[in-house]
């Protein structure tokens, strides 16, 4: 079963840029749908970026488009998250995520909620100076 190790979070003034990083052990990493979520102390885990198995299509909440990018290299088994032009909103833990038992679906369905996704990393600490 795929497990996920995070890298990349850190502190970066307003208007900079990370880059997240989501290596995946396990041997299905191109059948599964992956995502990038963020949670705040107190608040819900919310959809930050998700991607289709294939890379053919992706998903961005309205607070992020136009700023983050998600992209997946399959023969690496890693999944991105490009972050730029970050806000001190964009504060927050980022998990990977990734959806392991709906392969068939993977190409076809674009997954956004929490539920969907059965294996989850670490976390990584994003924080945004203003």
């Amino acid at each position: 079963q795929v497990q996920l190790v995070e890298s990349g979070g850190g502190l970066v003034q307003a208007g900079g840029s990370l880059r997240l990083s989501c290596a995946a052990s396990g041997r299905t990493f191109s059948r599964e749908a992956m995502g990038w979520f963020r949670q705040v102390p107190g608040k819900e885990r919310d959809v930050v970026a998700t991607i289709t198995c294939n890379d053919r299509n992706t998903y961005y909440a309205d607070s992020v488009k136009g700023r983050f990018s998600i992209s997946r290299d399959n023969a690496k088994n890693t999944v991105y998250l490009q972050m730029n032009s970050l806000k001190p909103e964009d504060t927050a833990v980022y998990y990977c995520a990734a959806n392991s038992v709906s392969a068939p679906y993977c190409a076809s369905s674009v997954f956004t909620r929490p539920q969907h996704f059965d294996t989850w990393g670490q976390g990584t600490q994003v924080t945004v100076s203003s």
